[in-house]
């Protein structure tokens, strides 16, 4: 397996209506989005595109490092939180003062430190459900949806301007589909 998840739930389970993923599922999801990123880059190189030039200067993980990681084992802290401590992140860490489904925190190891950690990824809980709730959705695809988009942020992907949500949303989708989840873009 390619990472590993440390799970951290601080969340009162009677609180929940649904059931929370397991460790096995999260790292089914997780390893599911390194295996679909692998698989893209090694399309690029064998196409002769220079995957390492397009990623660095789109700040995404170039292919040397997907390579890197299918030998290489990585762990992801993943925490469960309340909305208040999610609030309280996303104040703190993007000036928004509400809580938000997932955040994401790349740990940036100190130079000549080498550590297998990839980073945190802290969802809400109560966020997760009502989404999946108002989307329509299974709250376990949210949960799954979540978790891919979660970890493409730690390895560099990001939405903030059209081209990028478009191509962020595709890969999403893709690895989706792969789990045999429908398209999380298309709700009722």
């Amino acid at each position: 397996m390619t990472i590993s998840v440390d799970l951290q739930s601080v969340v009162e389970r009677d609180k929940l209506i649904h059931a929370l993923p397991t460790v096995q599922q999260i790292e089914e999801w997780l390893n599911a989005t390194i295996n679909d990123l692998r698989s893209r880059s090694s399309m690029q190189k064998n196409a002769g595109l220079a995957a390492d030039t397009n990623a660095a200067q789109s700040n995404h993980i170039t292919h040397s490092e997907i390579q890197n990681i299918q030998q290489t084992a990585f762990e992801v802290t993943f925490r469960i939180v309340d909305t208040i401590e999610s609030r309280q992140l996303n104040s703190d860490y993007r000036e928004k003062d509400k809580p938000t489904n997932v955040l994401s925190f790349l740990f940036d190891a100190p130079e000549h430190i080498d550590m297998p950690f990839l980073g945190d990824l802290v969802v809400c809980a109560a966020v997760v459900e009502q989404e999946a709730k108002e989307q329509n959705k299974q709250i376990i695809d949210h949960w799954a949806h979540l978790c891919i988009h979660g970890l493409l942020h730690l390895l560099g992907y990001d939405h903030m301007h059209a081209s990028e949500a478009q191509e962020m949303e595709g890969i999403e989708t893709a690895i989706l589909a792969k789990l045999n989840i429908g398209n999380p873009y298309q709700y009722n």
